[in-house]
């Protein structure tokens, strides 16, 4: 037979059956069960108290899906699943996919989203120190986590000296984790809701840096940054849920903020001038249109010309090993 296949079609059609697979699998930590103890169905329905006939529809599904290999009877992890599917790991991924599935009901609307081109979601970014992030600012934070600690390296942070940053929205506090971790004389501040940045005093703690992690409480888009006062300043995976003229505004903010010499460092889905790009980061445009009212995912050419209006006189565009691209500006 020639010409085309349903294969990746069909591979569409079920890709919520695969998320919701993954999704109950980390639910029940059936990676954290299998690692370094491979084990049969019957096994693992014990040891993770859950019934044999689930256990062995979620372990077929894993296994052609990729996840796990079988060998003897007994199904033990892939490389990518010990690597970001194992509770205790730094790239664990479990909790985004968690995540995920409770998400569907969104998804759902997409058509209608897509129709009016306004969100309508429950969970939808005006809500101001919404739950829903509350849960979602964790389970994003290993995605960042190496991107962190590459512009930790980049710029030579380690080296530094006496340095301060203020992370604008800064979720879990992983950056601060990171580069706190990466110069012992260093101080970093965050500005996010008060109950995100209980979430983050929590998180960063995880590090052993606290005493060096400064939190402010306060909604970004109406707090005084100051003038002059940090060395760096992050803003990462907020632009995306911003319009064109708040992102610029808010940069304007920061190149103020910043003392002379000083650099942003911007963290987002950025897409080619083309809109093209990375795959999640070209599909995360439909997450934007269900949870925002004008936020998207931005070309390079959109973050140059924002910075260059907010006073920045050179931009640096990073790619990163994760979806997400860096933006340095000074």
């Amino acid at each position: 037979m020639s010409g085309p296949t349903p294969d990746k079609v069909m591979q569409l059609v079920t890709g919520a059956w695969a998320a919701s697979i993954l999704g109950a699998a980390a639910r029940h930590g059936l990676f954290t069960a299998l690692e370094e103890n491979p084990d049969t169905a019957a096994g693992l329905a014990k040891r993770a108290g859950i019934s044999p006939r689930g256990a062995q529809a979620l372990l077929e599904g894993l296994t052609g899906l990729g996840m796990l290999t079988l060998r003897d009877g007994k199904y033990q992890n892939t490389p990518e699943a010990s690597a970001f599917l194992v509770k205790g790991k730094s790239g664990y991924l479990g909790a985004l996919a968690e995540v995920f599935l409770e998400d569907f009901g969104t998804w759902q609307k997409l058509p209608d989203a897509a129709k009016t081109g306004l969100p309508n979601a429950v969970n939808t970014t005006d809500v101001a120190d919404n739950p829903f992030w509350h849960v979602l600012v964790t389970a994003i934070a290993p995605l960042s986590l190496p991107v962190a600690r590459m512009v930790a390296d980049r710029l030579s942070l380690a080296t530094a000296g006496p340095v301060t940053w203020l992370d604008v929205g800064g979720g879990s506090g992983v950056w601060s984790a990171a580069w706190l971790g990466a110069n012992n004389q260093a101080i970093g501040y965050q500005l996010d809701w008060p109950n995100v940045n209980a979430i983050a005093r929590e998180f960063v703690a995880k590090f052993g840096v606290t005493d060096r992690f400064k939190t402010i409480d306060g909604d970004f888009h109406t707090t005084d940054f100051g003038a002059a006062k940090y060395d760096f300043a992050i803003y990462s995976h907020i632009a995306h849920q911003e319009s064109p003229s708040e992102n610029t505004a808010v940069f304007r903010k920061l190149r103020k903020a910043l003392k002379p010499g000083g650099t942003l460092v911007v963290n987002d889905f950025v897409l080619g001038d083309d809109r093209t790009g990375n795959p999640f980061a070209m599909m995360f445009a439909a997450q934007m249109l269900l949870v925002t009212k004008e936020g998207f995912t931005y070309r390079q050419s959109d973050y140059r010309t924002w910075l260059g209006d907010a006073g920045f006189k050179s931009v640096e565009i990073v790619s990163t090993p994760t979806p997400a691209t860096v933006v340095l500006a000074k």
